[in-house]
């Protein structure tokens, strides 16, 4: 069920709900604009939102223009304050913000940054204590960077693979542990407890084509998900990391761009599925299974997020709220899905 769609101010790339408890009606939202020509420039933004789901609202409260950016995340609940919004751009630098609030409902205050790497930074993630960053490099560099005081500080930076990389996350259940994703169709697992780091694992065997995203399962300490340009979102057991769990997983259509994990419920996904819209899947055991697609937008299908807590629309029972954007249309939209297990 649609909520509310706005058009953003560039290419947009990626939403975040935040995940505190005073905040989950804050949405971020980034863009990322190439501006070809003799002199190429990559610029973007962050905009704030205010997301009221029983007004069939959108509410623009804050935006601040930037370099490029590949990728935003809040730190996790439970860190050692907050909320930040870390920022991975095509400066290579890597920025934190606070959300502050003030009359308007909230802006962004700068806190930290620092230019990290030549390359470009395309992605990252918080460890669970909010204390440190891995950062994913365009020339298959990873980077682990510390977040102390507000100040950055690069602990260990390495070549993890030969192209570009995509996705790195820790292990919420062992954040000694990194896993990294690449176009050289690689997933890896990183011990960075010795120094130097230690490579845990490498399967180069089952992806077909480029690895974009990684995703822990937070309810199962033995489950990771990966998605991938072929298309396919695969469960993989870390106890057997030469395999995936069912090898053929789950095809959905579309290179499978980026993976959220319901806030709550249990093996229950969000998928951008690029060419192909999204997807809500259902991972349990050894199967994944289609619950839901959307196909409301018109451009690579690239961000996407669940809000925390749930939201009632029209007096209707009280369900999970979905942002999602797209590329080349510059079109955020509101949405519930619609699946039984989603109401109450």
């Amino acid at each position: 069920m649609d909520v509310a769609h706005c058009e953003l101010d560039g290419n947009a790339d990626a939403v975040e709900f935040c995940p505190q408890d005073s905040y989950h009606h804050v949405l971020a939202a980034s863009t990322y604009t190439l501006q070809e020509g003799d002199t190429p420039s990559r610029n973007g933004s962050i905009s704030l939102f205010n997301v009221n789901a029983e007004e069939k609202n959108i509410e623009l409260l804050y935006r601040i223009d930037t370099a490029g950016i590949f990728d935003i995340k809040w730190s996790p609940v439970g860190g050692n304050a907050g909320p930040f919004l870390a920022q991975a751009d095509a400066d290579g630098c890597v920025k934190v913000y606070g959300l502050e609030t003030d009359s308007n409902g909230g802006f962004l205050r700068d806190i930290t940054g620092e230019k990290i790497s030549s390359s470009m930074c395309l992605c990252l993630e918080w460890n669970p204590s909010a204390t440190s960053i891995t950062v994913g490099l365009s020339d298959g560099s990873v980077s682990i960077v510390s977040v102390v005081e507000s100040q950055l500080e690069v602990l260990q930076q390495w070549k993890a693979h030969e192209f570009e990389l995509w996705a790195t996350t820790f292990d919420v259940h062992q954040p000694h542990l990194v896993y990294t994703g690449s176009d050289d169709c690689k997933f890896s697992g990183w011990d960075i407890r010795e120094s130097p780091f230690k490579l845990a694992f490498q399967n180069s065997k089952i992806h077909k084509m480029g690895v974009c995203c990684i995703a822990n399962i937070p309810s199962d300490s033995n489950t990771l998900l990966t998605g991938s340009y072929d298309e396919y979102l695969r469960v993989w057991d870390v106890r057997s990391i030469s395999k995936p769990v069912n090898e053929t997983s789950v095809c959905l259509g579309g290179g499978v761009w980026r993976i959220k994990h319901h806030p709550f419920i249990p093996g229950l996904v969000l998928a951008a599925c690029m060419h192909n819209g999204f997807a809500v899947v259902k991972v349990g055991g050894e199967k994944a299974e289609v619950l839901e697609t959307y196909a409301k937008h018109g451009s690579l299908a690239y961000g996407a997020d669940w809000q925390r807590g749930r939201s009632s629309l029209e007096g209707k029972r009280k369900n999970s709220l979905v942002a999602t954007c797209s590329f080349y249309d510059r079109l955020l939209r509101i949405w519930m899905p619609e699946s039984d297990c989603l109401t109450r």
